[in-house]
């Protein structure tokens, strides 16, 4: 009975023992609990914990900033209540143009962070009917988003004009409708060729020699309109220069 009691009490030493040889130095009773790790050692089995050398230290992954929360949505508290705050111009196409693809990505999504911040600067303006502090600034984010699509668009297209020969993603061609407007037909596959098909026949790619009359009926409303706009946005400058005209001065001088 002796032997049989002695043999529990030994085994449960030498587990106390592997236990205490197993433990990870630095490791805190909580983050045993949850499953994390302290440190992670080269030797586990080492006789001298105390003595026993890191490897590295696991950290947990961030993915943004130390402002977490709802305060990247609004702008910086030095600025609040000012009626006017510092920025630089928009970024135009020729200083795009010398940026890496990585970089104009980069940018896009600090553009993309801008531009919700100053949308939720405009919306909480409206709803303390305040004005916005320096509107312009959401302006030249928009302006800035678009010159980066555009440089983006054009390396798309060099790309696929060197290795397709094409400037579209689908190749095709411009064509005419049977009112004379041009639109580009992209090429399409089918069953059987394109003289036996009468769906493909029934289709007009020209337009009869009387159109041409409506042809430039339609451009020359379409001129009319585009000096119509021109003509109303001058007359707007014009009216609120008189109202304004200590900003009509500012804006001429500089």
């Amino acid at each position: 009975m002796a032997a049989g009691g002695a043999m529990p009490t030994a085994v449960a030493a030498l587990c106390r023992r592997l236990t205490g040889a197993l433990r990870l130095p630095g490791a805190r009773p909580g983050w045993a609990a949850a499953g994390l790790p302290g440190r992670l050692t080269l030797n586990l089995f080492h006789k001298n914990p105390a003595k026993v050398e890191p490897l590295h230290q696991w950290k947990l992954l961030h993915t943004t900033s130390s402002r977490k929360g709802l305060e990247e949505f609004f702008d910086d508290p030095r600025n609040w209540g000012e009626k006017n705050v510092k920025s630089g111009d928009a970024w135009n196409i020729k200083q795009l143009r010398g940026k890496s693809s990585e970089d104009l990505h980069k940018l896009w999504y600090v553009l993309l962070k801008e531009k919700n911040m100053l949308l939720t600067l405009e919306q909480e303006s409206k709803r303390q009917l305040r004005p916005m502090p320096s509107p312009e600034r959401l302006e030249k984010v928009e302006k800035s988003m678009k010159n980066i699509d555009l440089v983006v668009r054009e390396r798309e297209i060099a790309l696929r004009l060197l290795q397709t020969g094409h400037e579209k993603p689908v190749p095709g061609e411009w064509r005419h409708d049977f009112l004379g407007r041009t639109y580009w037909y992209t090429y399409k596959e089918w069953p059987i060729p394109w003289y036996l098909n009468k769906k493909y026949k029934k289709r007009k790619f020209y337009y009869l020699p009387h159109v041409n009359h409506f042809i430039r009926l339609r451009l020359e409303k379409s001129l009319r309109r585009r000096a119509r706009r021109q003509n109303l946005q001058k007359t707007r400058q014009k009216v609120l220069e008189r109202k304004f005209p200590h900003l009509a001065v500012k804006s001429q001088s500089q």
